[in-house]
This record gives C-alpha cells, sequence and structure tokens, in this order.
C-alpha cells in the first residue's frame, strides 16, 4: 500500500481511553511510526508511566524523561531522542511519573504543565501524537489541555462502550474550561475478530454512537501486532505484510485523507 501525501499544519493528537487494553499505546506507536514513514516530522509524547510506547520503540529505563519536562526541569529539546526511524522522535517517559499527579496537584497552572512544556517545540513537528495513561487524572488532563483533538481507540469487546461517557464528558469539560479547541479526531474499532458476532455488534453500536467519527478501518485482532513491542518494533518493522500492519496503514492513509480535507474546506 502506498501512502497518500499532504501539506498540513502542525497538530497535536491524544490518544485517549481511561480503559486499559484497548489498543491505545499500540495504536500511538505504529500510527506515529507511520506518519513518520509518510515522511511527516512526528513525534511521540509518552505521557504514561507505564512507559510501554518507549520501550516499544526500543528505549528503556531513559532518564531523564517526559517527567522531568512536566515538572520544568529540564527543556523539551534536550530530552527529545531521536527514533531509529526517520522523521520519528520520542519524548520518553519513566516509572518517576508514578508520582507525578501527587507531586504536581497544588501546583498553580497544573492543567498547563505539558502545554506549556512543548509549547517550544510543536512548530517543528507536523504531527504530535501523546500516549496518555490509562486514566482520567491529572496527566491526561495535561495532555487533552495541551492537544488540537483526541483519537479514541475502542476494543471490539464486551463493555467496549463502558467509560466513554466517562471520557467524552471529561473532554467537554477541558473544552469548557481549558481548551475550547479541543475536538474528537475520530474513534477506532481495534480487536476486531471477522469470526464473532459480537465484533460485528459492538463495531455496529459503536458507529450508531459515534457517526461519522468512526473511521472506516478497523484494526483486526492479529499475533503479530501483539509481538511486534517485545521486540521494539512498530508493526510495519516488525512484519509489513502482516494483517496488523495492513490494518494500520489504511488507518494511517485514512487519518491523514481527513485532515487534508479539513485543511481545504
Amino acid at each position: 500500500m502506498r501512502f497518500i501525501f499532504f501539506d498540513f499544519m502542525s497538530k497535536i493528537i491524544s490518544i485517549a481511553n481511561q480503559k486499559g487494553g484497548v489498543g491505545k499505546t499500540t495504536t500511538a506507536i505504529n500510527v506515529s511510526s507511520l506518519v513518520a514513514a509518510a515522511e511527516k516530522r512526528t513525534l511521540l509524547v509518552d505521557i504514561d508511566p507505564q512507559a510501554n510506547s518507549s520501550s516499544g520503540l526500543s528505549i528503556t529505563n531513559h532518564n531523564p524523561s517526559v517527567y522531568e519536562v512536566l515538572i520544568g526541569k529540564e527543556d523539551a529539546t534536550d530530552i527529545i531522542i531521536d527514533s531509529y526511524m526517520p522523521y520519528l522522535d520520542l519524548l520518553p517517559s519513566s516509572i518517576n511519573l508514578v508520582g507525578a499527579e501527587v507531586e504536581i496537584v497544588d501546583v498553580e497552572r497544573r492543567e498547563f504543565m505539558l502545554r506549556d512544556a512543548i509549547a517550544g517545540i510543536k512548530d517543528k513537528y507536523d504531527y504530535i501524537f501523546i500516549d496518555c495513561p490509562p486514566s482520567l487524572g491529572l496527566l491526561t488532563l495535561n495532555s487533552l489541555a495541551a492537544s488540537d483533538s483526541v483519537l479514541i481507540p475502542v476494543q471490539c469487546e464486551y463493555f467496549a462502550l463502558e467509560g466513554l461517557g466517562q471520557l467524552l464528558n471529561t473532554i467537554n469539560i477541558v473544552k469548557q474550561h481549558y481548551n475550547p479547541k479541543l475536538s474528537i479526531e475520530g474513534v477506532l474499532l481495534t480487536m476486531f475478530d471477522t469470526r464473532l458476532r459480537l465484533s460485528h455488534q459492538v463495531a455496529e453500536e459503536v458507529r450508531k454512537y459515534f457517526g461519522d467519527k468512526v473511521y472506516e478501518t478497523v484494526i483486526n485482532r492479529n499475533v503479530r501486532i501483539s509481538e511486534a513491542p517485545s521486540y521494539g518494533k512498530p508493526i510495519i518493522l516488525y512484519d509489513a505484510i502482516s494483517t496488523g500492519a495492513k490494518n494500520y496503514m489504511a488507518f494511517t492513509n485514512e487519518l491523514l485523507e481527513r485532515n487534508n480535507n479539513k485543511v481545504k474546506s
């Protein structure tokens, strides 16, 4: 599959869902890698204390990290790492983020710490993707306050819609109080199993709920996608001909095309 190339201004997209195991980090790694493969200057910000986006790109136990950037001890420019892929940079996470929400709870303008931290670098990139933790705490709030839009992965499994109302409520609160321009980038159906009636039912319900915000592309359940992070590689470098790679390539094209159409309109 060939990528479609578009001209586009800088955009910051949070990838968020407070439910764990929905394919959020997998999506963060693969969409950022594939946007970079389309020769877009791309930054992946890992603000999840589990640091799985970092390890998924072969960066482990990196210090200093986004934690020091967030609390103002380091400049983001000095912490950003060149990945082994052209056009893709990483602002890595570390376990130190575990205590960050407690540490910054009394800090003035605590909701804007990430926005302020990356303000000086955002124009260096075409796309910045932020991998949020599986919660709706201060770290996710910081991500939403810093972003133009939110990409929501939803797994095609039982309880898929559970908690989405809370996420949408949080997005609305952020729009009202911290970031009026925040919008929903789109909803991505993940872990789709064509053999299961449940997957088709969940997909139908999500499309009914979110309408045209749901991407046409779905990410099928695929063992190669699950294996790739253990090798520190995105799926395009681990197994480019796998179903998972083809799914994420199609999704990335769709995301880029939607954004190009927004610019034209």
